[in-house]
């Protein structure tokens, strides 16, 4: 009775844990504004993506932020300043938003932060129980950092 038990709350776990997942990668691309910006990122056009996430109506979301803030980081040029305000207001909404806390750590890097993007890493960890991808891809920024110092 009580391995099935396990592996009922053990898939419960997992299952909800893949839902959380709120990368600009995940999900299928809408036509909403932020469908539509999630398909401006994969194909690297920034500034369209920044365009069609200014016009959209969903501008209270952590998802809206973490992309706005992703869409500006990678632009060219960057605006770190801006991105830096929409992963924080992402990570308000949404203290364990994986893909703002993986993003908002390699911006910190950027910034030559080592200790802020080590904390955030911290939050991810506990926001990833079971691993995911965010989690790797920060730990490896943060090991490529320490390796070029």
């Amino acid at each position: 009775m009580k391995k099935p038990f396990a592996v009922a709350i053990l898939w419960a776990v997992t299952l909800a844990s893949m839902a959380a997942d709120s990368s600009p990668s995940s999900g299928p691309a809408t036509s909403t504004g932020i469908g539509q910006a999630r398909q401006a990122i994969e194909v690297k056009n920034y500034d369209l993506a920044v365009k069609v996430l200014s016009q959209s109506d969903e501008k209270s979301s952590a998802d809206w932020h973490n992309l706005m803030g992703y869409s500006l980081r990678k632009k060219t040029p960057p605006d770190l300043p801006a991105a830096e305000k929409h992963y924080q207001m992402a990570l308000e909404k949404d203290p364990k938003h994986r893909g703002a806390l993986e993003y908002y750590g390699e911006l910190l890097l950027l910034k030559n932060d080592l200790p802020g993007a080590e904390a955030l890493l911290k939050r991810l960890e506990k926001a990833c129980f079971f691993g995911c991808e965010e989690l790797r891809d920060l730990k490896k920024s943060v090991a490529d950092f320490k390796a070029k110092k």
